[in-house]
């Protein structure tokens, strides 16, 4: 096979969970400019759907669905949907993630509990449903989004000037979680040949971040930027292609050499 066609997805069937936020925009946008017949799902399928359109509009198939991540019913349910609608799933990117701790550490203990519903039992939840599809199938990548706030701990010096923190520690106990699991399950389904791993992105620049907290961010890179509108895209397409294929239990990070200090 020639090398570039195995970066290819077309007749691969991909579900991205949270797809219209900052980084699910760009996963859904590389799993479909990839070939694969693409799925997004979250609570909120208006937003979604704006997405969906205009990846139609542009020649690509994409549906948007509806489910809560935190309801094992729903997951079950979008799970059926799928298989009905598209008789497979190959690819499951796990790009959902809750962030009910509004008051950081302070926050009550209620919504530590909250984050966890969604952020560690959801994810085992969706992750089973989809991982046993796919290895009664004997195929299927799946890809957790995690973060380097699941590598490292907090540096309070990059928020310094800026009303900013991050004193997350839901955020930073499922995502360090994360690259665990990601272990367990590429284990788990290896021998079924379903892999999975996990890419951990450093910091994304939206236009209201103060200019203190990007200049401070980017001096901790390598390459002296935070992540734009595209850096996942190749990774995505990579890890949930076979030019992957001896690649399983792995975390990533995609962060310009954040964490390589």
């Amino acid at each position: 096979m020639n090398v570039l066609d195995m970066f290819s997805l077309k007749g691969k069937v991909a579900l991205t969970t949270g797809g219209a936020g900052l980084y699910g925009r760009q996963i859904v946008e590389a799993l479909a400019e990839a070939g694969a017949k693409t799925f997004t799902a979250a609570r909120n399928r208006d937003a979604l759907e704006k997405v969906a359109a205009a990846h139609r509009d542009r020649g690509f198939d994409v549906t948007a669905l509806q489910y809560d991540q935190g309801d094992e019913a729903s997951v079950l349910a979008l799970r059926d949907q799928i298989l009905e609608q598209a008789g497979a799933i190959d690819i499951l990117v796990n790009n959902s993630v809750a962030r009910p701790m509004r008051n950081g550490y302070q926050s009550d203990a209620s919504t530590f509990a909250q984050s966890m519903a969604v952020n560690a039992t959801g994810l085992f939840v969706i992750t089973r449903a989809f991982g046993d599809i796919m290895a009664e199938n004997g195929r299927g990548s799946i890809i957790n989004v995690g973060s380097i706030q699941g590598l490292i701990a907090p540096d309070p010096t990059i928020y310094r000037g800026t009303t900013m923190s991050g004193w997350a520690p839901d955020y930073f106990f499922h995502k360090s979680g994360m690259v665990n699991f990601t272990r367990f399950i590429g284990s788990y389904y290896g021998l079924k040949n379903v892999r999975c791993n996990c890419i951990a992105p450093g910091g994304y620049q939206t236009p209201d971040h103060p200019e203190a907290f990007v200049r401070q961010y980017s001096d901790k890179t390598f390459l002296g930027r935070l992540a734009g509108d595209t850096d996942l895209k190749g990774i995505i397409v990579f890890l949930a292609s076979d030019a992957s294929a001896y690649i399983t239990g792995t975390t990533i990070p995609v962060d310009a050499g954040y964490t390589a200090k």
